[in-house]
């Protein structure tokens, strides 16, 4: 395996971006990708930092790629850069054109933690001809619960959907059961992983997420354990989700 620090200039920002790669060095063309998005403290180096990701990659033929995308919930933020046309776009076309990918969806997946859970599973929804496959560990899966209740990030809420978010409206799209409830009949499905851990703050918001999604047929697989919002439990279900993704 290879580790890269890489960093490339941004249109869609307007500037300079960071990120981390681990490719591997037995494929040399139409290799399989993970999409692995950090949480909203988190930056592109943490998911290599605190896990065995690239341990768990290691002889499998895929390589990971992890964008920083600051504290935007990989939304186009109201005042603020437009970081989900630059992850679901631009880092797509960026990485498969540097990095020899392949742009077969049922080799191409995307998996984040917290944030990043709620990233994961926007963005694949969004963009079903591109992912086959998602995970979220410990995901913000439940928006609008965490927009009417979450008081420790009021800034970064105003900035992201502004003052008044109209879930009903402008702002549909940015919710996970919305996108469930109105996802293309004739789209391919995109498989899903999720897991929570039962201490988790967010249990409550995954719980509703299991709820919305027993109503669809989408192919989901649930797992939950003891844990809190922490390094541990995320990097036992890196490993888990990288086998959903390649079993498919």
């Amino acid at each position: 395996m290879a580790f890269m620090q890489c960093s490339f200039k941004s249109e869609v920002l307007g500037q300079d971006v960071c990120f981390n790669a681990i490719i591997p060095q037995n494929v040399t063309d139409n290799i399989k990708s993970i999409y692995l998005l950090h949480g909203l403290s988190d930056n592109h180096s943490n998911w290599s930092r605190f896990t065995s990701v690239e341990s768990y990659v290691r002889n499998k033929g895929v390589a990971v790629f992890m964008p920083n995308v600051d504290r935007s919930f990989y939304t186009d933020m109201k005042y603020g850069r437009n970081y989900y046309t630059y992850i679901s776009d631009e880092f797509i076309k960026y990485t498969r054109q540097v990095f020899k990918l392949s742009t077969k969806r049922e080799d191409t997946f995307i998996a984040g933690l917290s944030m990043g859970g709620y990233g994961a599973f926007k963005i694949a929804l969004r963009n079903p001809d591109i992912f086959s496959a998602a995970a979220s560990f410990s995901g913000v899966l439940d928006i609008v619960n965490r927009l009417s209740t979450e008081t420790a990030w009021e800034k970064e809420k105003m900035l992201i959907v502004g003052e008044n978010p109209d879930f009903n409206g402008e702002y549909a799209k940015e919710d996970l059961k919305y996108l469930l409830e109105n996802f293309d009949k004739n789209a391919p499905k995109v498989r899903l992983y999720q897991s929570c851990g039962t201490e988790d703050f967010l249990y409550e918001d995954n719980q509703n997420f299991r709820k919305w999604i027993k109503n669809t047929d989408f192919e989901h697989e649930y797992h939950e354990g003891p844990g809190g919002h922490e390094w541990k439990f995320w990097d036992k279900h890196i490993e888990k989700a990288i086998e959903f993704f390649l079993k498919g």
